[in-house]
């Protein structure tokens, strides 16, 4: 009987944020992950001894976990964390203000009323560190510095006798409560790297690893992979061609696995899936036996269409190829590949967090099942790969998505015939294994690296690089040994595929001129280190002004009709609006469909309007929710909550409704007299709901509790989220006289 094989690997990755010159890390995210994902993704599966998974460490991670458990890190944001709130300067509460608020707004911050407390607080002085100091007292900065700490800590770690009495208390915290939270993150963060050896020891996991500093091995090959993967791409000025450094880095990242765990990982997740035939023919050299990287990259090389029909599933032929391992041989070289299925992989990613755990579960074990029937059918072995990265889709899921997580690898273990295992038992078990003798460069977006190469930015940054590589060939001669290691290093660190990241369009986060400089300064060290002064253009930025979301809040009384059509330009202007950041977050690969929500109030009602990116409501059948929360700044809970529920195809409202949260009967429906309410669609779609059925006042004063009226649009295909403004936390309305908007107007 044939069997499926499902094979799940978590991609665990962070930035080099360490500053060699300095030692000073200039971003904390390595010691916050640390925290909240690495040990608790490994030991959740020791309550699951059949389901067999495998981890990929990239080495640079490895390297800074190893600092911090040292005591070695000169970590700035654990240094302000860690200080007397009475003894911080001036530049200290700036700084804990501008940075401990840096975190998930619904389920890292909201999950602890203090700290929500705290950043509403910080919300309404604009987020500026300067304005709000004046609102924050010293027991307010020892609250946030405690539980901007706690927020990242692991839900095993949470269950804690000692942390979890903190949680408990809430607030009131003392400066030997501050104390043992840091005192303690270094201990936990000292069991991530032995609980991983410990479960690969068992053969519950397998441990895989990268280049080292996380490189795109084709583009530091040769730059000019960019078009061959992408025909017509602009290049940078300068031909970056360096096989010898991607074969040191790969080097490296082998050398760093075998002493920290003992053994060679047989495999390489090669940094953001980029993969060519001279990366795997330098691979196949150090011994590496098998590669993994992205659907696309398979279809590309053979010519071959991936897509999915109407229930998301791939064709008899297409099924076959993607489900297999691939023995590539291409004259000396010979490599075992696996492709990862993108839709499955996406939807741990991006889809599921807005789910309830035990359905996102169960609808993933079923997909899985039903991508891999028409294989079965034939009578053939499936082998199903998920690969995704292991950390930041956890910040959407409700307490780090542990729920669905412990749900999915219950689910498999009790499911017949499905085999969850690793990437070499896959290899091990899967007999017939497709030859391929050639393929096609690409990574595991969009099958080729135009994240990383082709805008202006991206390819300013490879020129800067090619010349600080050329000068190093040749100043490093005349160089002593250890500043010519050095400089080595800093160069090796600059190849890193993060900095290009945030570089071009594609993506920024709030920290895009912290990665900006720390690049530049990456590449200033190599100069210095060998004794010359930095060119000019290092001391200014590479990247341009970041498009961020914006908000500006209602400043007039709106009464516009509700047609959704958008003719009446006049009738939105006063009202609140929130403009999409499509470019936020480390994640790639959401599927964007709203652009803009414009909201707003007058005396009875309530009004919304939702806009599509480029004007164009999709075609397919889809639902859009609009939740409603009436809330009190002194309350944890809202006041009032209403869900209106649209359903829409080909263009057009087919039936609607609006109902109370928990409440059976509708306050209004298509099938009913809408009474006050009404809904629209056509350019935009447009609704009105009453502020009555909130019990909502809008004659309140500023300072009374139920001021706040917070609202989010999503939109849901086949019962799945796929969109949402605002993507992290609500847009919020006042609840005031039209003459206090006005007053509030920024």
């Amino acid at each position: 009987m044939p069997t499926l094989r499902l094979v799940v690997l978590w991609h665990q990755h962070q930035p080099f944020y360490k500053d060699l010159a300095t030692g000073e890390y200039r971003l904390p995210w390595v010691r916050l992950h640390a925290l909240k994902d690495y040990y608790g993704m490994v030991k959740l599966l020791d309550e699951f001894p059949q389901v067999h998974q495998t981890f990929n460490l990239v080495p640079s991670l490895m390297t800074q976990i190893q600092d911090y458990v040292a005591g070695t890190a000169h970590d700035p944001f654990l240094q302000v964390a860690a200080k007397p709130a009475k003894d911080l300067t001036p530049a200290e509460r700036h700084f804990a203000l501008q940075y401990l608020f840096q975190a998930n707004p619904d389920h890292l911050i909201g999950r602890y009323p203090r700290y929500r407390e705290l950043w509403e607080r910080f919300r309404s002085a604009g987020e500026s560190s300067e304005r709000a100091e004046r609102y924050f007292q010293p027991q307010d900065y020892t609250d946030l510095q405690v539980l901007s700490q706690i927020a990242w800590f692991d839900e095993f770690f949470l269950e804690e006798p000692e942390i979890a009495a903190l949680v408990q208390k809430g607030h009131g915290y003392s400066f030997e409560d501050q104390e043992f939270v840091i005192g303690r993150e270094k201990e936990l963060i000292a069991s991530v790297l032995p609980a991983h050896a410990e479960a690969a020891k068992r053969g519950s996991i397998e441990l895989s690893t990268s280049a080292f500093y996380h490189p795109i091995l084709p583009l530091v090959c040769d730059t000019n992979q960019g078009s061959v993967s992408t025909p017509g791409l602009p290049l940078p000025q300068n031909r970056f061609r360096h096989p010898e450094d991607a074969r040191e880095q790969l080097v490296r990242g082998l050398d760093l696995h075998q002493q920290v765990f003992g053994v060679r990982p047989k495999g390489v997740w090669p940094s953001e899936g980029s993969v060519s035939e001279e990366v795997l023919a330098i691979a196949h050299s150090l011994g590496v036996k098998w590669m993994a990287t992205d659907e696309g990259v398979l279809g590309r090389t053979l010519g071959i269409d991936f897509a999915r029909d109407g229930n998301g599933r791939l064709g008899e032929s297409a099924a076959e190829k993607l489900y297999a391992v691939h023995h590539y041989e291409n004259g000396a070289t010979e490599m075992r590949l696996i492709f990862r299925d993108h839709t499955l992989s996406d939807l741990i990613g991006f889809v599921y967090s807005g789910m309830a755990p035990q359905d996102a579960a169960g609808h993933l074990i079923q997909n899985i099942k039903q991508a891999a029937q028409p294989v079965l059918d034939r009578g053939l072995d499936a082998m199903v790969p998920i690969i995704l990265d292991g950390e930041n889709a956890w910040e959407y899921y409700p307490r780090s998505g542990r729920e669905f997580l412990r749900r999915f690898c219950d689910g498999l273990q009790r499911e017949p015939g499905i085999e969850a295992v690793t990437v070499s038992e896959a290899i091990a078990r899967h007999t017939k294994q497709p030859k391929l003798t050639s393929l096609v460069p690409g990574s595991w977006i969009h099958a080729n690296f135009n994240v990383w190469i082709g805008a202006p930015e991206d390819n300013r940054s490879w020129d800067y690089l090619y010349n600080a590589r050329n000068f190093y060939t040749q100043a490093a001669a005349s160089a002593g040994e250890k500043e010519r290691k050095f400089a080595f290093e800093e160069l090796l660190i600059a190849e890193g595929s993060d900095w290009n990241w945030w570089y071009g369009p594609e993506h920024h986060s709030a920290n895009d001129r912290e990665f900006d400089e720390l690049y530049r300064k990456h590449l200033s060290n190599v100069y210095q280190a060998l004794g010359a002064r930095p060119p000019d253009y290092l001391a200014q930025p590479i990247i341009s002004g970041a498009f961020r979301p914006s908000f500006q809040p209602q400043t007039a009384y709106i009464h516009p009709h509700v047609t959704g059509e958008r003719t009446r330009y006049f009738e939105w202007m006063g009202a609140a609006a929130y403009t999409a950041d499509r470019r936020a977050g480390a994640m790639h690969g959401k599927l964007f469909l709203l652009d803009s929500i414009y909201a707003g109030i007058d005396e009875k009602s309530m009004y919304g309007r939702l806009d599509f990116i480029g004007d164009a409501v999709p075609s397919t059948q889809f639902d859009l929710v609009l939740n409603l929360e009436l809330w009190a700044t002194d309350e944890a809970r809202p006041r009032r909550a209403l869900r209106l529920d649209v359903r829409v195809d080909t263009g057009r409202i087919r039936d609607w409704k609006v109902s109370g949260i928990g409440e059976e009967k509708p306050l209004a429906a298509s099938s009913q007299p809408a009474g006050e309410a009404a809904v629209a669609l056509s350019r935009s779609f447009e609704c009105k709901v009453p502020l009555s059925w909130l019990s909502a006042n809008t004659g309140a004063k500023s300072s009374d509790a139920a001021t706040r009226l917070r609202l989010r649009f999503s939109l849901w295909q086949n019962g799945l989220p796929v969109d949402a403004l605002p993507i992290e936390g609500w847009m919020e309305l006042q609840l005031l006289a039209e003459s206090d908007l006005a007053a509030m107007a920024p």
